[in-house]
């Protein structure tokens, strides 16, 4: 069985991934919270933890891993919208109107995420149906004095954890209450207690507790729904870098104390950020935008997905136009050459080593560089022995498989390409000919032009003593070849 090498951020070193159970890899990554559209920035731990998904599906089997990734619907932006809508006059009590909204949203998120070819997780929990579990927990928290009541609130006591809390992201509670910017609120006992269960106004959502009707604080929802669908130890967290602290580091100070039994999460990755052209996405800079406008705008799921995987999952990403540009060539060469053909069984070693070496991603598409590079000689008989490069059927099957595991060249994924839907023989001839008449005239002016219309419609030229080939690449436009 292939060793998959992780950074673990808790150890702050790579490590040979041991699963507490081949039988049974558990992972839990942090989902969106789901008051708006994904913007890009959510999209990328999406497309990070899906290619470990699909990595550890190959190594233990597909029956033998299970993902969770939940949905925060308890959250003051959904019942904002929630409440503009029925004063607005829209049909329903608030709560059918804040599900509405989470219905509504999570519908977009499984379209876009879909549409870069993230596979779904095994389980997707909504927070709002684990609300009995949450008070369960809180109230054990309670009994093992981690945590208190106070004006209606109850809040998690750090101090009764202070010699762990903060190891994830390398803080000390002292540390933290020297430089903290939280909310001193009255009834805590320390600034840095963080809420378990707040209670809520007679015209917001809320539920009933011991402790009054109210509803549940963030960190405690994330606890809750990995004890009950992967129990008090798991294998993987994964999230984004912004999630470390707090969010992170309090879902491991209350799983802990409520099953100190349990190790929670053995193994914890986080990813960078995204930037878009050199700079962090923000509204302000104008370059903030969702997954659905770039796919609006005719950005291929399949090409977002693509400039995702030429980063490492743990350094900043950067965004730009240009990368998208590359990314669709590529992909239009790869699938031209490629068209109809079955993967093989499994994907080639080398891509396999490289997403085993902590997921590198880039490395990964080097090695796919270089096996198309190889069903590219074999297919125009670049090679001078064909049996030691093997046989070009094979060799492609071979690159479709090893693409398919980096989830690029699925079917489902290659409507955008359009693939076999243009007969270009036609122009390739035209050509051809053309290339024949000039070398007896030595007249190349109709060469010329035909192959600046053919670049104009996006269409790269290959011409070689075997013949002219016309693929399609970045932009391609068939309606440009009317009248060449």
């Amino acid at each position: 069985m292939k060793t998959i090498k992780l950074h673990n951020t808790r150890t702050r070193t790579k490590e040979d991934f041991v699963p507490i159970s081949a039988d049974n890899v558990r992972m839990y990554v942090c989902g969106p919270t789901v008051y708006d559209r994904a913007h890009l920035g959510n999209a990328r731990p999406v497309v990070v933890f899906d290619v470990l998904y699909r990595l550890l599906r190959h190594v233990y089997g597909a029956d033998h891993v299970t993902y969770v990734r939940n949905f925060t619907d308890v959250d003051d932006k959904i019942n904002a919208t929630a409440l503009a809508r029925q004063k607005a006059g829209s049909p329903g009590t608030l709560e059918q109107l804040v599900q509405e909204r989470s219905d509504e949203t999570i519908g977009w998120y499984l379209h876009d995420m879909g549409a870069l070819g993230a596979l779904e997780p095994n389980e997707m929990p909504r927070a709002t149906e684990y609300i009995p579990q949450m008070i369960a927990m809180i109230e054990g928290l309670i009994d093992k004095g981690h945590a208190y009541v106070a004006e209606g609130h109850v809040l998690f006591a750090v101090y009764s954890w202070k010699k762990r809390y903060g190891a994830l992201s390398g803080r000390s509670v002292d540390d933290m209450i020297a430089g903290a910017r939280v909310e001193v609120a009255p009834y805590k006992k320390n600034p840095m207690d963080f809420v378990l269960w707040k209670p809520s106004s007679d015209e917001l959502p809320g539920w009933d507790s011991p402790w009054g009707r109210g509803r549940p604080g963030w960190h405690i929802e994330c606890s809750a729904m990995s004890y009950e669908l992967l129990g008090e130890s798991f294998d993987i967290h994964g999230g984004g870098n912004d999630l470390m602290f707090p969010h992170h580091e309090n879902e491991i100070a209350q799983s802990c104390c409520a099953h100190p039994e349990g190790e929670f999460a053995r193994v914890w990755l986080h990813n960078e950020m995204l930037q878009v052209e050199g700079k962090k996405m923000s509204k302000s800079l104008g370059n903030f935008f969702t997954v659905h406008d770039l796919l609006d705008q005719g950005v291929p799921g399949e090409v977002i997905r693509f400039v995702f995987l030429q980063t490492h999952y743990r350094k900043p990403m950067d965004w730009t136009e240009k990368k998208a540009r590359e990314a669709e060539a590529t992909l239009r060469k790869w699938r031209a050459l490629t068209a109809g053909i079955e993967p093989a069984p499994s994907a080639a070693p080398s891509v396999i080593a490289a997403l085993s070496d902590d997921l590198n991603t880039a490395g990964a598409l080097a090695e796919l560089h270089a096996l198309f590079a190889r069903v590219y000689a074999l297919e125009t008989k670049a090679v001078l022995n064909l049996e030691e490069y093997g046989s070009p059927e094979e060799a492609k099957r071979s690159f479709v498989a090893s693409a398919q595991l980096l989830g690029l060249l699925s079917e489902q994924m290659g409507e955008w390409a359009d693939i076999g839907s243009v007969d270009l023989s036609a122009h390739e001839n035209r050509l051809a000919d053309a290339r024949v008449i000039a070398m007896q005239s030595k007249d190349f002016s109709e060469v010329d032009r035909l192959k600046a219309a053919f670049v104009a419609a996006g269409l790269e030229v290959r011409m070689s003593k075997d013949g002219v080939e016309l693929v399609p690449g970045a932009g391609f436009d068939a309606a440009k070849l009317e009248g060449v």
